[in-house]
């Protein structure tokens, strides 16, 4: 309303535009011509409008604004930085931290809303089973990235600040198997074939043009340890594995992939996958 202030609309007009269905009220002094089309950025921006000065989109709002799938009823969060008393308003939760840290807004679709880092952080606190997903959409659209989200988790890391742990376990979850220092992925993979009694291998062995993790000595059988964040989420480097694993099935050769962290968790499993390749190609 204080915007058709200024521009002359007086109030008796403003009041009557909405009585007679021309303007639709959605949050006292704030409106949208009837008939327009309801988007999820107008409504959160008539919400961040209706709460007042510093507010801003947040939490599962944010979260939809920065391109995460969201439910089509989840309601408008609004965070907020003032501890000054503020009426409620039906449809929008309205938040006031105690962290007010990377409260700086940014425009998405012409919201005001909050950073990334800080919209995972905050979703945790609200829905805690949605976070692997949106961290995962936030990655892969390379907003920001892994190391980013690591660094927001040791800022707003204190005690009683919710939200943490989820981020925490997600990240760890997805991008907790990063490849380790080639010594220790040698040395783990060796053990794992005197554990298992599984033949030998040879370590970076060059494979059809191509330097390999591991080739099974005596066997067509390449074995490739996978971290996720390196592999799929550059999209040259994801172009580039495909290309080279196509390479070396043309050439006859048999890659088998896993992960460090199936490594380290589930070696009974890499192993029998090792074992089954051997004897069918082998």
């Amino acid at each position: 309303m204080e915007v058709a202030t200024a521009l002359g609309v007086g109030r008796s007009s403003w009041y009557r535009a909405i009585e007679s269905g021309y303007l639709e009220q959605l949050f006292p002094g704030v409106v949208r011509l009837h008939g327009t089309p309801s988007t999820l950025p107008q409504r959160a921006l008539a919400a961040v409008w209706a709460v007042g000065p510093g507010a801003m989109a947040s939490h599962r709002t944010s979260a939809a604004l920065w391109g995460v799938e969201r439910p089509a009823d989840d309601p408008i969060d609004v965070i907020v930085t003032s501890r000054s008393r503020m009426p409620k308003r039906p449809g929008i939760i309205l938040h006031r931290p105690r962290d007010v840290l990377d409260l700086r807004p940014i425009m998405r679709n012409k919201v005001p809303t909050c950073s990334p880092t800080r919209m995972l952080v905050d979703l945790g606190a609200v829905d805690e089973g949605s976070v692997d997903a949106a961290m995962i959409a936030i990655l892969v659209s390379k907003v920001v990235s892994p190391i980013a989200i690591r660094a927001a988790l040791a800022r707003h890391s204190r005690r009683g600040r919710s939200g943490i742990t989820p981020l925490r376990l997600a990240l760890d979850r997805w991008v907790g198997d990063e490849l380790p220092p080639d010594s220790l992925l040698e040395s783990r993979m060796s053990t794992l074939i005197a554990n298992y009694d599984l033949p030998p291998v040879e370590f970076h062995a060059m494979v059809a043009g191509y330097e390999v993790d591991f080739l099974v000595v005596g066997t067509p059988i390449v074995l490739e340890c996978d971290g996720w964040g390196s592999h799929g989420l550059d999209r040259d480097q994801f172009e580039f594995d495909r290309i080279r694993n196509a390479e070396l099935v043309a050439e006859g050769y048999i890659p088998v992939h896993f992960t460090w962290r199936a490594l380290n968790d589930s070696p009974q499993k890499v192993a029998d996958r090792i074992r089954a390749a051997v004897a069918r190609w082998s």
